[in-house]
């Protein structure tokens, strides 16, 4: 057996206990289903930064996301999954998931650069949640897209977020030269800082990480060899 296929194996496994285990919290411990749901995408997100390191074929990895996108669809349909599902609002996040986790596995595999997986992956896991953090506990400066509220202390605290991970991630991972390093992580947590402020109902989930992926596309092809 192959060492990636081995891999995805216990990747697989894992994905599986996570599930069970946000089940158990929330059947047996009551927990809410917004804490379960947070878990589980905090816990989604760090198994999903073993992929690049540990699989090496992109089959592999749209197996994995394709059958837990099979999973999340059908609980939907069926109202399974409580510590997933069971939440007030209308959301795709968790269907959306799999599917950017793909793409951008595709574009780290075609150009076999890392930060074109963790950049738009560790912005999403990382930066979103500290928009809303920031959102809910200073409330300044609010404003509506598409008929729901945002507030600028979220934006910014987004934008801040954002321009931190990529200088980090990029000065870790390439050799660039530092005025190049924040150009693109300007550029990046501007383009993210926009998705995350028009996109409603987890949608996020892919505008987010299609928005940084854009960005390093261009720069890559067209300003930085």
């Amino acid at each position: 057996m192959s060492y990636s296929l081995l891999n995805t194996i216990y990747l697989a496994l894992a994905f599986l206990v996570l599930f069970a285990s946000s089940e158990l919290l929330y059947h047996k411990f009551k927990v809410k289903a917004e804490i379960t749901r947070k878990y589980v995408h905090f816990s989604t997100g760090i198994l999903s930064m073993l992929f690049p390191p540990l699989i090496g074929n992109h089959w592999l990895v749209l197996l994995l996301c394709g059958s837990f996108l099979i999973i999340l669809f059908i609980s939907l349909r069926f109202k399974k999954l409580p510590s997933i599902n069971a939440i007030v609002r209308v959301t795709r996040g968790s269907i959306l998931y799999p599917i950017i986790v793909y793409c951008c596995y595709l574009v780290f595999m075609y150009y076999n650069q890392f930060i074109f997986y963790y950049i738009p992956i560790l912005i999403l896991a990382i930066c979103d949640p500290i928009a809303a953090l920031v959102g809910k506990k200073f409330p300044l400066g609010k404003y509506a897209t598409f008929g729901h509220m945002k507030t600028l202390s979220g934006s910014v605290g987004f934008f801040i977020a954002a321009m931190l991970t990529c200088t980090v991630l990029i000065l870790g991972l390439e050799q660039i030269h530092f005025v190049q390093v924040i150009v693109v992580a300007i550029f990046i947590s501007l383009a993210t800082s926009f998705a995350e402020a028009i996109s409603h109902r987890g949608y996020d989930n892919l505008t987010i990480p299609f928005s940084a992926l854009l960005v390093l596309v261009v720069f890559k092809e067209f300003f930085i060899a």
